[in-house]
């Protein structure tokens, strides 16, 4: 099954690939031959996710899953949330976003330290209808980053069960609990289901 999905970020794709495996044949935006950028002024996740699917697949006429995931801390008032992307501005490295959030949670101990990453995954499939799935993985900011692998926020969320943060798991671990691996093997599943 041929896939569309609505994103440029290489690192994103990789992972998805990996989740969804030889089953599907998932293109990038690029490899689709669309070079437009879609404006995520949703006030949720499912709202940029469905926009960015639905914009796409009207372009196509393909099947088109989109995604808007990021990060929500307790501490922070859920921020940067919805926003995680663009928090302290598009262009900013990673670096420097994990480092100013280090330092707003400086006197957070313990269990407020309390975070989630949130994936919401819409798969617009033409003359039929829009699907989306929202999923979460539950951890702590870490005291400092910690990690080589993943990319965005994974060395500054730790998950307690492995004693690591997301840039410390493999690919395959962090694949298995991650909120984009739950979110896409649903949706996968859920399109398999679909009437064709």
């Amino acid at each position: 099954m041929k896939i569309i999905f609505a994103t440029k970020n290489e690192n994103k794709l990789k992972e998805i690939r990996e989740i969804l495996g030889s089953e599907y044949e998932v293109i990038s935006m690029k490899e689709a031959g669309i070079d437009i950028d879609i404006v995520e002024d949703g006030e949720t996740f499912e709202d940029n996710a469905i926009k960015k699917a639905e914009e796409i697949m009207k372009l196509t006429n393909e099947i088109v899953l989109a995604d808007d995931s990021g990060l929500e801390i307790d501490f922070l008032g859920g921020e940067p949330g919805v926003h995680s992307s663009r928090f302290m501005g598009e262009d900013t490295p990673y670096t420097e976003k994990n480092k100013a959030i280090l330092e707003r949670m400086k006197s957070a101990r313990g269990s407020q330290r309390s975070a989630r990453f949130v994936c919401a995954i819409a798969a617009a499939v033409p003359d039929k209808y829009t699907i989306i799935d929202r999923e979460t993985v539950e951890g702590l900011i870490a005291q400092e980053p910690a990690g080589e692998n993943g990319f965005g926020y994974d060395p500054i969320f730790y998950v307690p069960k492995y004693k690591k943060t997301t840039a410390q798991l493999t690919m395959e671990e962090k694949n298995k609990i991650s909120h984009r691996g739950k979110a896409l093997r649903a949706i996968a599943e859920r399109l398999k289901r679909v009437n064709w």
